[in-house]
């Protein structure tokens, strides 16, 4: 395996960002193409993998800019780490209000600062939803 994996990398290089191969089709990595004009792409359990990496990425990162993020119950945590998910850690830290709220266990207030950002005028449904359930703490206000 070694060898091939060598090889390969010799030949393509690595690339950790999307990037148009030498006949112009959609590539990342290791010369995986994923042009969906040539049938590329990738499987659901190697989204999953990358998605997985991306969760342990954002709760690795909490630990250092969140520490108090373990004392949430899960749905809360949920939330910050969907929040971080979409606008990255950097973003979500932006939500100083917000998350001085959260760190006092002012859900409602919390809440409140999320539905008076420009975040949420950007993705109405998707922070709605996440302003519910940061108020509530039930994931049922997740609407999964």
């Amino acid at each position: 395996m070694t060898l091939i994996v060598n090889l390969l990398l010799k030949e393509e290089g690595f690339s950790p960002h999307f990037y148009f191969d030498t006949l112009g089709f959609a590539t990342i990595g290791v010369g995986r193409m994923i042009d969906r004009k040539k049938g590329g792409g990738i499987t659901r359990e190697e989204a999953m993998y990358l998605l997985n990496n991306d969760i342990d990425r954002i709760y690795a990162a909490f630990d250092v800019a969140i520490p108090w993020y373990d004392t949430l119950n899960g749905v809360r945590q949920a939330v910050l780490a969907s929040m971080a998910f979409q606008m990255g850690v950097p973003g979500l830290l932006r939500f100083k209000n917000t998350l001085r709220a959260m760190e006092e266990g002012r859900y409602a207030d919390a809440a409140a600062h999320m539905r008076q950002s420009r975040w949420y005028s950007q993705t109405p449904q998707r922070a709605e939803r996440a302003a519910r359930a940061m108020e509530s703490g039930l994931e049922a206000d997740l609407e999964l």
